[in-house]
């Protein structure tokens, strides 16, 4: 028998991509998804026998082996033993039309594929090609099948999304472009795959470079000058570009919302459906026993005591696949969170976590449910520390963390709230029964107190548990500050605390007043005011004190995240002290954008971005950036030179669209002086003409 000359192999590209829902990965390569047919032709220059037996080889990775089931060896017509099968269809004379069939736990990657035949004792083998197998939510047999189709283009195929943040009163929306179709990206997808530590159980660990193979590297604290202020960054593209291109460096520099975006480009480009979830006030309790703690001085000043933190919003992912390991019960979303917060297995990584785990209180399966819990469920406390000897619980909430837990609606940008996956209503009976079987679980007394507590933590962590049994003392005033006006950037933040007597005696109240700088994490950075009154309350009577926080206070302290929290302690001679607080985010001015014509695939059009210098001096060294898959290949940037106070400008600048349908157009103008402002717009570019 000659050997087999192939003069084509002809992967039936339209085909097998209408078929397998990847027409939109910016690739020659052939991408097919687990547990569906695909078709392959080949053109022949001889001719193969009907006595010659046909056999495929599909193999995986640099060490393919049978027992990894990164290897398969099949011949026509009959399945093989890893469940990969072919059958060879009717052809013109010198073809060959095979459909071959993998099975739905077939092992993702790329994979090359070999023809091999026997003709009596001899044995010929030929290589075919390349292609690229990837999980299948539309495969009732694959883990991550999903049912509903909305929801799987929403999941799966959409590249534009919305990331929630700001506060639980004060939520905003951010644009982030997913990318996971562009040119690279799903190279680069696997590229993380190959380099993971431990890439089967917990895609996390490859995003976060806390442990030297991730993607982002994580900063909270100082300046970002050797790299990107994490505020910056609109989409993962331009990252996982950069890691890639870097050989492997890690990206400098990232924050939640960072990792979560990125790490729902990564899922979703290979087949996973993710979505990207926003907590507000969501808790970071380090010794995992369901109370976070917060102490203040009698001024109001953080102090660091502990910790535990509450962060005015956290960002992870939600990954929808099947819980083989815990039963059908916990099929369905299943946290994971990128964010390098804790070591969990030696590792910074979180997750998958079963959102019906979260939600019973089963804070004993795998993997972290105890931390995801805590961080959607424990109880806040907050204490006056006057002494090493004395402190006062004036403040204790059973309904504060994990508030208003968001996600982007299917099919528009609006905002879904999913805090009913994680908990039962707040205060409820069965929320309260939960929440006693966690601490059970978790073998926590009902001081708070763990059974066993980690040598490392601070030996103040257990001594001041020891009150937690005493209920705080109700005060005999009541609080609140009032912002008199939305607070926006380059202006005075005015406000009021008005003060109500709760009782019939007179009362005479001290009031201690700060406003601090902080980051989302609500960690104080800079003091911005402090300031002392006093006053005298009547019977049941309610008195205001008016504050005004001048741009020029806060002009050098505030930081990019643009968050103020304003804290009165209010103190009297007789009863409980009382805290009020305030957390304030600094609006930003808007952008405007115009797209003068329609938008149809390789046809040039005009953007037109308006936007306006908020502060009252001058800015200048501003750089206007704009980004969108399907609209530009890559990020475009566009020096502004200068603009007076409260100057208008104007930018126009020619976008091409290379991709049909919806998409998002992001502008972005970065400057030294302020802090980013952002706008985007939605475009349905139409095929081409």
């Amino acid at each position: 028998m000659a050997a087999v000359s192939l003069t084509n192999v002809n992967w039936q590209s339209k085909l097998n991509k209408a078929a397998h829902h990847t027409s939109d990965y910016s690739s020659t390569e052939a991408i097919l998804r687990r547990g569906q047919p695909f078709n392959i032709t080949l053109n022949l220059q001889t001719t193969v026998c009907h006595s010659e037996l046909l056999s495929l080889f599909p193999l995986a990775g640099p060490s393919p082996a049978e027992s990894q089931q990164t290897k398969a060896i099949f011949n026509l017509s009959e399945e093989g033993a890893s469940g990969w099968s072919a059958t060879q269809e009717p052809s013109e004379p010198g073809c060959m039309n095979f459909i071959i069939f993998s099975p739905a736990n077939a092992v993702i990657g790329r994979y090359k594929l070999k023809l091999q035949i026997v003709s009596g004792n001899k044995i010929s083998s030929t290589l075919l090609g390349q292609f690229v197998l990837l999980f299948n939510p539309w495969c009732p047999n694959d883990d991550v099948y999903m049912a509903n189709e909305k929801e799987r283009w929403e999941y799966v195929l959409n590249e534009s999304g919305i990331i929630f943040q700001g506060l639980e009163k004060y939520i905003q929306q951010e644009a982030w472009n997913y990318g996971q179709f562009e040119e690279d990206i799903l190279d680069i997808s696997l590229a993380i795959l190959d380099r993971s530590l431990n890439h089967c159980q917990d895609p996390a660990v490859d995003v976060n470079s806390n442990d030297e193979k991730g993607v982002v590297e994580g900063k909270w604290n100082g300046k970002y000058c050797s790299g990107t202020n994490p505020l910056r960054w609109s989409g993962s593209v331009t990252i996982l570009r950069k890691w890639y291109r870097g050989r492997y460096k890690p990206v400098r520099y990232g924050q939640c919302w960072v990792f979560a975006g990125v790490m729902c480009t990564v899922l979703r480009s290979l087949g996973i459906p993710t979505r990207v979830i926003t907590n507000f006030n969501s808790a970071h309790d380090r010794n995992i026993n369901l109370s976070v703690d917060k102490y203040i001085d009698i001024s109001g000043k953080t102090l660091h005591l502990t910790e535990d933190s509450v962060w005015n919003f956290h960002v992870w992912n939600e990954s929808w696949f099947i819980r083989r390991d815990l039963g059908s019960f916990y099929d369905g979303w299943q946290v994971l969170d990128a964010t390098p917060q804790e070591r969990s297995k030696g590792i910074y990584q979180c997750g998958p976590a079963s959102t019906r785990a979260i939600k019973e209180g089963d804070v004993n399966l795998d993997y972290d449910s105890s931390f995801v819990f805590a961080a959607v469920n424990a109880d806040y406390v907050t204490w006056i520390h006057y002494s090493n000897k004395r402190k006062e619980r004036i403040y204790s909430d059973t309904r504060k963390i994990g508030k208003f837990i968001s996600t982007k609606a299917v099919g528009t940008n609006s905002r879904v709230d999913v805090t009913a996956n994680y908990k039962y209503p707040e205060g409820s009976r069965k929320e309260r029964q939960v929440y006693k079987k966690a601490l059970k679980l978790l073998r926590v007394r009902s001081t708070g107190k763990r059974t066993k507590i980690k040598r490392h933590r601070r030996q103040s962590s257990v001594a001041w548990r020891q009150n937690m049994t005493q209920p705080a003392q109700t005060p005999s005033i009541s609080g609140k500050l009032i912002l008199d006006a939305s607070p926006v950037i380059g202006q005075d933040i005015l406000l009021t605390l008005a003060l109500k007597n709760l009782i019939s005696d007179f009362k005479t109240v001290k009031v201690k007043l700060r406003a601090s700088a902080i980051l989302y994490t609500r960690k104080p950075k800079a003091e911005i005011l402090q300031l002392s009154r006093s006053l005298k309350l009547g019977s049941e009577e309610v008195k205001k004190i008016s504050i005004r926080i001048s741009y020029s206070q806060y002009k050098n302290a505030l930081m990019d995240d643009r968050k103020i929290l304003v804290t009165a302690v209010c103190e009297t001679k007789q009863g409980a002290s009382l805290l009020v607080e305030k957390d304030i985010v600094l609006q930003r001015p808007f952008l405007t954008i115009k797209v003068l014509g329609p938008t149809v695939v390789h046809k040039a059009v005009n953007v037109q971005v308006t936007f306006t210098n908020p502060l009252p001096e001058v800015v200048t060294d501003c750089v206007l950036r704009a980004e969108g898959s399907g609209l530009l290949k890559e990020q475009l940037t566009i020096n502004v030179a200068r603009m007076d106070p409260m100057e208008s400008s104007t930018v126009q600048f020619e976008i091409i669209p290379y991709s049909s349908g919806t998409r998002q157009l992001q502008v972005d103008l970065v400057c030294i002086h302020f802090s980013d402002i952002k706008g985007f717009v939605m475009l349905d570019v139409a095929p081409a003409q």
